[in-house]
């Protein structure tokens, strides 16, 4: 189906009244939009890794400068609320301003200065952002004229922050046991450390609530009465968020805003339940049915989302006016035409684009489809021109190499630090010992792993062995990010290696896992270009166990000499 067609949704589920949102109106939407500045649209990555950097300053400075532990966290804290939750600002930059009064004497003034600085200076960028909204909410408002309706699954049960809040609670527990036995450790910098890690924990907590409460509050207000109701068209894009387009914007030329939606009902689980216990009642296999029906479902949607190319286009109705942070839902065409329109609601804020990150974002999309399709092009022709061979074979390489000196590295690093220059306390032991199981299990993989494939499937090594895989079970093979990915049919495996996409493209280069990914993916989807005859045991591989074994002991070893 061709964007310039989107799905069309049955007209007996566009409520009356509903208008479309027209480029033109959108374009006065977006316009009400804050600057980029005011972190508008922070990827979720780049907070986190933020956010972790923060956290380490602040350990670094309660421990070398005797910051107070409760500022060295709640800053980290708060940054994470600039980036993601501005809301909470408005509360935390008072009482961050009011610690740092108070811990002032016993501080350089120009530490202080510099902290308060960037407190007040982030709590007036993002009180742009948040004023910004309300003129977003006028424009929707605008848009949709009188036209309201109530939400699909008003009568539902909401389940919006059913995640959160019990993770909120999980981790504001282990911030206070953190903080209950710091007096534990052995030295006054381990304990410092460990008040700091306590308080991160806990306000991480809270933000994890206050975010399931904000969210809940938001879904139980748009299907208390009726919402605003838009007409719109919508598309999930390769990573499965979903795009919503202005109506007469066939070409999916610029998204409005991206939001994460979910179509789960526990409604529904509960009606299935009771449908599976009369079928097996009457001597029929319901629920066997009904776990091979959820299991195709459920390969169904991972094969879509391991699928590099976004949905089709889909006619939709948007219930609520968008701004950012929002709670929507959206009634839209199914992609089985066979099946009724689709219900979703949000499990995340809506994320407005401006025009030009818009832009941005599908023309990035539109480089890697192209880059992908030439990928596979020349695959096919290199298998198709190549001599057929009995077994093809790929093996780890210079980059997977050097990912694993990276990590040797960054574990040694932690590890001398961890254990020099100080008393060795439990935490710190504990933490190199955990490293070095962990790079007893990673290393070998990345050092040694091996691929071959022949005419029954694949051999893919492993601490126990190679194992078999099937033409059949495999469902994917693809590069994402730093990673290589296959899935099959009960299982994946996964290596990560450095890469540079600017320099790739600007190079004329190839990532070594781009083109295994993209040979392996032409023989999945055509038997001729697979392999003609069996691998021998020698050549599939051998047991990375032992490696394992001898890295453990190298690292056990070392602790000793070092300790």
């Amino acid at each position: 189906m061709s964007y310039d067609e989107p799905l069309r949704l049955p007209a007996a589920a566009i409520p009356d009244d509903c208008r479309d949102w027209t480029s033109g109106r959108a374009a006065g939407w977006s316009a009400a939009l804050p600057p980029r500045w005011t972190f508008l649209r922070v990827r979720r990555s780049i907070a986190g890794a933020v956010t972790t950097l923060a956290f380490c300053a602040g350990a670094w400075a309660a421990m070398l400068g005797g910051l107070w532990p409760f500022v060295a966290a709640g800053f980290a804290v708060y940054v994470l609320w600039v980036l993601a939750r501005p809301e909470l600002v408005w509360a935390g930059a008072p009482a961050l301003l009011l610690a740092l009064a108070l811990e002032a004497p016993s501080q350089p003034w120009v530490v202080t200065a510099v902290v308060a600085f960037v407190v007040v200076v982030s709590w007036a960028v993002v009180a742009v952002r948040l004023r910004a909204r309300g003129a977003q909410i006028d424009q929707a408002l605008d848009a949709a004229e009188d036209g309201t309706a109530r939400t699909p699954d008003a009568d539902a049960k909401v389940l919006r922050g059913r995640f959160l809040l019990p993770l909120g609670v999980v981790v504001l527990a282990l911030g206070v046991l953190t903080g209950a036995t710091a007096g534990l450790w052995g030295t006054g910098d381990d304990r410092r450390v460990s008040w700091v890690l306590a308080f991160y924990l806990a306000g991480l907590g809270v933000t994890a609530i206050a975010s399931a409460w904000l969210g809940r509050r938001r879904a139980v207000a748009l299907r208390r009465a009726p919402a605003p109701v838009l007409r719109v068209l919508v598309r999930d894009d390769a990573q499965g968020t979903t795009e919503v387009y202005a109506s007469d914007d066939l070409a999916a030329l610029r998204p409005l805003f991206t939001v994460d939606l979910t179509s789960y009902d526990g409604d529904e689980e509960e009606e299935e339940e009771e449908e599976d216990d009369d079928a097996a009642a009457d001597g029929d296999d319901g629920p066997d049915a009904a776990g091979e029906e959820a299991d195709e479902e459920l390969e169904r949607l991972l094969d879509a989302a391991d699928d590099d190319t976004p949905g089709p286009v889909r006619e939709a109705v948007l219930y609520g006016a968008p701004f950012d942070g929002a709670e929507v839902v959206v009634l839209s065409a199914d992609e089985d035409p066979d099946q009724p329109p689709l219900a979703e609601w949000s499990a995340g804020g809506v994320r407005p684009l401006s025009p030009g990150a818009g832009a941005r974002r599908i023309a990035k999309e539109k480089a890697r489809e192209e880059q992908n399709r030439q990928l596979a092009e020349q695959a096919r022709e290199s298998v198709v021109d190549r001599v057929p061979a009995p077994v093809r074979r790929w093996r780890a390489g210079w980059l997977d190499w050097v990912a694993a000196a990276l990590l040797v590295q960054w574990g040694g690093w932690l590890a001398w630090s961890g254990v020099t220059g100080s008393e060795l306390s439990l935490w710190k032991l504990a933490l190199v010992v955990a490293l070095g199981l962990y790079g007893a299990v990673r290393v070998p993989v990345k050092l040694a792993w091996r691929i071959t494939a022949d005419r029954s499937g694949l051999w893919v090594t492993g601490l126990g062995g190679p194992r078999h895989v099937p033409w059949d079970d495999i469902r994917s093979v693809r590069r994402r990010s730093f990673e290589l990915k296959l899935r099959w049919r009960d299982d994946d495996w996964s290596v990560a290696a450095p890469r540079w996409a600017w320099f790739e493209r600007r190079q004329g280069l190839v990532h070594p896992y781009d083109a295994m990914a993209a040979e392996l993916s032409a023989m999945r989807t055509d038997p001729a270009l697979r392999p003609t005859g069996e691998s021998t045991v020698p050549e599939r591989g051998r047991p990375l166990w032992p490696l394992a074994v001898v890295l453990a002991l190298v690292w056990a070893a070392l602790l000793v000499v070092l300790g």
